[in-house]
């Protein structure tokens, strides 16, 4: 059964995938690995179940100051656990050293410009869809939304999860975690910015939650597919790196930061972002 199974392994991810899945170091931290995995989509369901607990709109305020927090988070990661480590694990010096993490960086940029004009989508509070029309509800344009916005999160825990079982960039178990738990925490607020706009869109209670949990649900996929990836082809995990970052600052200046900086008092906004930058930080350093 043992050589069944291996044979199978191989057949199915190939030689250096088979090697990395049924590696000591995979074995043992696997229990720690689905923590990591599924921590960002448990901070989506808490998230969502304010709906149960709030009236059916987020004071404004507020609001922009869970926005500010959220991109503070997502900038933090994306230097700190995301660029650095890919410009150190180049194994260039000089000018070639950043040349990796520059090309995977715009790639992610491209790569969420593309999902962004090519996806029917609508954010909270908007009246007009963006991308291609299409005959969907309000609630599904919606909810495709807060999908783009989680692409990139579940690619940024993928790849220091990736980086950590392949010992590359210095990137430790306890630096995957910290990044895990900041997008965690970011995704407490994020969600409940998902299920109240559904809310207000006349959904019952329980739908709205739902929709917001299963929003969430891309993030522990699109991280296994970016471990696979990165098994499979380890030279780009540079890129990868890099590309995770991209995809994470595009959500933040094309979305989040405008959005929180509508209307009166923005200055909350920039609190939320200063606080949600250092904790994420704090994370890195104390955890990594």
């Amino acid at each position: 059964m043992h050589i069944a199974s291996a044979d199978i392994h191989s057949s199915l991810l190939g030689d250096s995938a088979n090697r990395f899945v049924m590696s000591p170091t995979y074995r043992k931290d696997m229990g720690g690995i689905i923590t990591i995995l599924l921590l960002p989509l448990l901070g989506t369901i808490l998230g969502s179940a304010f709906v149960f607990f709030m009236r059916d709109r987020i004071p404004p305020l507020l609001q922009r100051t869970l926005l500010g927090f959220a991109s503070g988070v997502m900038v933090a990661a994306s230097v700190w656990s995301l660029l650095i480590p890919s410009i150190e694990m180049s194994g260039h010096e000089g000018a070639l050293a950043v040349m990796p993490a520059a090309t995977g960086f715009l790639l992610g940029i491209l790569f969420l410009l593309l999902i962004d004009n090519l996806t029917p989508h609508l954010h909270p509070g908007d009246h007009t869809s963006e991308g291609p029309r299409a005959r969907l509800s309000r609630t599904a344009m919606l909810a495709l939304a807060v999908t783009i916005h989680n692409i990139p999160e579940g690619m940024a825990v993928g790849v220091v999860i990736a980086s950590t079982l392949q010992d590359a960039g210095g990137i430790s178990m306890a630096a995957a975690m910290a990044v895990s738990m900041g997008i965690a925490i970011q995704n407490i607020p994020e969600g409940a910015i998902i299920s109240m706009p559904l809310r207000a869109e006349n959904n019952s209670r329980w739908r709205s939650f739902l929709i917001g949990c299963l929003s969430g649900v891309v993030e522990p996929v699109g991280s296994i597919l970016i471990i696979l990836l990165a098994s499979l082809m380890q030279p780009i995990l540079p890129y990868l790196l890099a590309f995770a970052a991209g995809a994470m600052i595009y959500v933040v200046v094309e979305e989040l930061i405008p959005e929180a900086s509508t209307g009166e008092h923005s200055n909350f906004a920039t609190i939320g972002f200063a606080i949600g930058f250092a904790l994420m930080m704090v994370l890195d350093v104390v955890l990594g």
